[in-house]
């Protein structure tokens, strides 16, 4: 399976039929077992990735969603490296992630939200340097790309504080920066925004955008805040039980999976019976929520404004993130079709 790209260069990540298994032993509780299993040792083969193809162009910026245990963290591994796929091939900038390659390595980044890279006991500018030493970052470009990073993320008075003094949200910040150093022109990020404030989130969201937009960079970020996804990426990924699942814009993705509309109607004084008119989700004085199949939103809003006192009226579709709990607890696709203009995942 191959997703349809725009016309641009040659893709900066192209994966194909991508997977990685694991053997893992299994065996009954009790002596008798464990000692039965140094003979006879029982396995299962658990699939993380099932066999995923897609392609991100130079500059593009992609959501990679699923939920837990879908296969994510397991994908941004193996295209950075760090694990050897069970099957498959994938080339990021033209290489190979797995042969780890020194012109590879120098041209990408890995951030995982739950990881310290900062050595924790010294200054936040002492891991700095010696992130410039291992990627012999010339000193005029190092000095340069701190002073354009202080600037974004705000650094300076968090240089001269060890890792372990920085609260949550500065050290992600500092991790950021240190990721960056090197100047990569892909970026591989891991809920990079876990645990963080509100503002804080918002923060590092736009210096993610600034950052891409400075140096061209793609960037493929998982996360389960919809918020980041939204603000970032026109385009998501949506893999679940380690296969792919949808392909496409957000926009797609809610009329692909999401058969409903919400109506929100704010009436001139309360009024009973408005289930006749929909499901009702909410009702909060006198503004109501209703949700009705997409096919009916028309005829239902037309039915409220002649029946009803009604002072203003709204249909949108529903949140981001109610469409994606509804893939991802939805044992089966949803009846709606989709339609050949929603950049659904085609056939190669």
């Amino acid at each position: 399976m191959t997703s349809t790209l725009p016309d641009f260069a040659a893709p900066a990540i192209r994966v194909r039929d991508l997977r990685k298994s694991y053997m893992v032993p299994e065996r009954e509780s009790g002596l008798r077992a464990s000692v039965r299993s140094l003979w006879n040792r029982q396995t299962r083969e658990v699939v993380a990735v099932g066999g995923i193809s897609f392609d991100v162009a130079p500059g593009e910026i992609v959501g990679f969603l699923g939920p837990n245990g879908a296969g994510k963290t397991t994908t941004l591994k193996m295209l950075s490296g760090l694990l050897y796929p069970t099957g498959g091939e994938a080339t990021v900038l033209g290489h190979t992630p797995w042969q780890r390659g020194k012109a590879y390595l120098r041209q990408m980044t890995l951030v995982m939200g739950q990881r310290n890279q900062l050595v924790w006991d010294i200054p936040v500018s002492d891991s700095y340097e010696l992130n410039r030493a291992i990627y012999r970052i010339p000193d005029a470009e190092y000095h340069e790309t701190l002073a354009e990073l202080r600037d974004l993320l705000d650094l300076g008075p968090l240089l001269t504080k060890p890792a372990r003094n920085l609260s949550l949200g500065e050290r992600m910040k500092c991790e950021l920066g240190g990721a960056l150093l090197h100047r990569p022109r892909v970026l591989f990020l891991d809920e990079p925004t876990l645990g963080l404030d509100v503002t804080a989130q918002r923060r590092i969201r736009a210096f993610i955008a600034e950052y891409a937009e400075r140096h061209n960079a793609t960037v493929l970020l998982t996360s389960h805040y919809m918020a980041d996804v939204e603000a970032l990426a026109a385009r998501v990924i949506v893999i679940h039980h380690g296969t792919l699942l949808f392909d496409g814009v957000l926009a797609g993705l809610v009329a692909r999976f999401s058969p409903h509309k919400l109506l929100t109607v704010d009436l001139e004084h309360p009024v009973a019976g408005l289930e006749r008119y929909g499901e009702v989700v909410s009702i909060d004085d006198v503004r109501v929520t209703l949700r009705v199949p997409k096919g009916s939103a028309a005829a239902a809003t037309a039915r409220l404004l002649a029946d009803l006192p009604v002072a203003d009226l709204s249909v949108t579709d529903p949140p981001i993130d109610e469409v994606i709990d509804r893939v991802f607890s939805a044992d089966e696709e949803p009846e709606v079709p989709a339609s050949a203009d929603e950049a659904l995942v085609t056939t190669a």
